[in-house]
């Protein structure tokens, strides 16, 4: 999968969903909880990593779900280079219907949209758990806070690469990292529309990316 940050390629070949990635234990517990309002079990292991196919990740401004049982987190995104690591910020979109009775399976069947635009990791490593992560959903026609918090209430990007790669805290070229996402505010639902932004407040810089959702007619 070919994508481009302002001018720059990268070409990523895996992709991986980092998910239950809370530092705090009560943050992480209340995110199980919320899932398992909606019939989700919970996971065998914090964090747990899925693998998804790499064509799945697109910089769409619109994508098709089947079915109206879709919706959308805000997660911060490495990426893998040949000369360095990019954060980005995406939207690990998933079918919530499905990751009631297989959460693998809920993430290999919706596209994983991320920005545009991307930053130098080195630049914002130092500064990492400021950094804040927010999603809006539409709702009546209006813009509404769906989720809010810094990375700091996420596992470093560091451990997250070194629990998938045993030890190796360097992301290689050509993978992609979602790594972990906030709990909604009020209850988990989907959208028309998902907007997404990482905030920068040290360098006083924001990427975002909004997208439409169309669902498609669940036919049996």
């Amino acid at each position: 999968m070919r994508v481009e940050f302002d001018g720059s390629v990268v070409e990523i070949d895996q992709l991986v969903i980092a998910g239950w990635t809370a530092r705090d234990v009560a943050a992480l517990d209340h995110h199980i909880e919320e899932l398992k309002a909606i019939g989700v079990q919970p996971p065998s292991k914090v964090p747990l990593y899925y693998r998804v196919a790499a064509s799945l990740l697109t910089q769409a401004v619109s994508i098709q779900v089947l079915g109206d049982d879709t919706s959308g987190e805000v997660e911060p995104v490495l990426m893998g280079a040949s000369d360095r690591l990019w954060v980005t910020v995406g939207s690990n979109h998933t079918d919530r219907r499905i990751e009631s009775y297989g959460i693998a399976i809920s993430k290999q069947v919706c596209p994983k949209i991320i920005a545009r635009s991307a930053w130098r990791f080195e630049d914002v490593e130092p500064h990492w758990d400021r950094l804040v992560l927010r999603s809006f959903v539409e709702e009546a026609g209006k813009k509404v806070l769906y989720q809010e918090g810094t990375l700091g209430r996420l596992r470093p990007p560091r451990e997250l690469i070194a629990g998938w790669r045993n030890g190796d805290s360097k992301l290689p070229p050509h993978i992609a990292m979602f790594c972990g996402t906030m709990p909604a505010i009020g209850a988990i639902r989907p959208s028309p529309r998902f907007a997404m932004e990482i905030e920068d407040p040290v360098l006083a810089r924001t990427l975002s990316h909004t997208y439409q959702v169309q669902p498609l007619p669940l036919i049996s």
